[in-house]
């Protein structure tokens, strides 16, 4: 049996021009998108990995995936901030921060629908945590008011952001006082402002999280296993910076590559039906497979057959 010559591939690739433009077309697609989710995993992982310290510790509830979901009540703060393995300032005070977080709409400029934007409270310690949050313009908000402090990002991208201007959320008027540079970190994103005035603006009763810095970052497991086991806590307790890189995760999980599997299944169909309709116009014969699309960047497998 002879081989069929390389030469009749290359002349029946361009005898059949459309469906090899639209094969090419196809894959080039796949291509991009993928691509452009391996990007948006970089930016990702730069942002949220750079947002936390290796020295610190964040404690969430048990399975929460986001300080979001996550409930720490007054009593279970306190006792999460009075572990030995933290560390303390110079006044004597426990370097820790019992901090609430929740969600708010705000419009960016030019849009028509609002956005989300993460306001976090923070406690006295919260700014000294992360040195990477520096205040570039206006000043901290004080302790008590109505004040916040805004990312870079959002006073950029969102209105009535700007210094001196004033959000409403919570039923009250918060008056912006300072923007503040997190390093590119998920931080620049998000409003701040004192934790407690934020709790009594949403009413609620329970923190979302607890950051401390360890007086050792190796004494890291016996503060694990002691919160995670304490019969009075339903706790998870990680590093700040694997919890941002779990978040990382999650996003990508949720986000990006279903994008691309539903990029993959609507271009491999496409392709197949525009195929299956110019071979139509030329007197041949097209039955798609009745097999289902998978979702790789594999070619759709097509039968061809003589008109009937």
């Amino acid at each position: 049996m002879r081989a069929v010559p390389f030469s009749y591939s290359v002349r029946n690739l361009w005898t059949r021009k459309l469906t090899t433009a639209l094969t090419a077309g196809n894959m080039a697609l796949v291509v991009f998108v993928f691509a452009a989710v391996l990007m948006l995993d970089a930016g990702l992982k730069a942002s949220l990995v750079a947002t936390g310290q290796y020295g610190n510790v964040i404690v969430t509830r048990r399975s929460a995936v986001s300080e979001v979901q996550s409930s720490i009540d007054r009593t279970q703060a306190s006792v999460i901030a009075s572990q030995p393995e933290l560390a303390t300032g110079g006044d004597g005070s426990i370097a820790a921060s019992k901090e609430s977080v929740l969600l708010i709409a705000l419009t960016k400029h030019g849009a028509s629908a609002p956005s989300n934007i993460p306001v976090r409270g923070v406690g006295l310690d919260g700014l000294s945590l992360r040195p990477q949050v520096q205040i570039v313009a206006g000043q901290m908000f004080r302790r008590g008011a109505a004040e916040v402090i805004i990312g870079r990002s959002v006073a950029q991208r969102f209105e009535r952001a700007g210094l001196g201007q004033t959000l409403r959320f919570g039923a009250r008027d918060w008056t912006v006082v300072g923007i503040f540079d997190a390093g590119g970190s998920a931080f620049d994103s998000e409003i701040w402002t004192d934790a407690e005035q934020l709790m009594q603006a949403f009413r609620r009763q329970t923190y979302s999280a607890v950051v401390a810095k360890l007086a050792d970052p190796a004494a890291f497991a016996a503060l694990k296993a002691r919160l995670e086991s304490d019969p009075r806590l339903t706790v998870e307790v990680r590093r700040e910076r694997r919890f941002w890189r779990n978040s990382q995760a999650l996003t990508m999980s949720s986000v990006g590559m279903p994008s691309v599997m539903q990029t993959m299944r609507s271009s491999s169909a496409s392709a197949a039906s525009m195929m299956a309709s110019a071979a139509k116009g030329g007197g041949t014969k097209i039955t798609v497979a009745s097999a289902p699309v998978f979702s790789t960047a594999s070619c759709t497998v097509l039968k061809i057959g003589q008109p009937s």
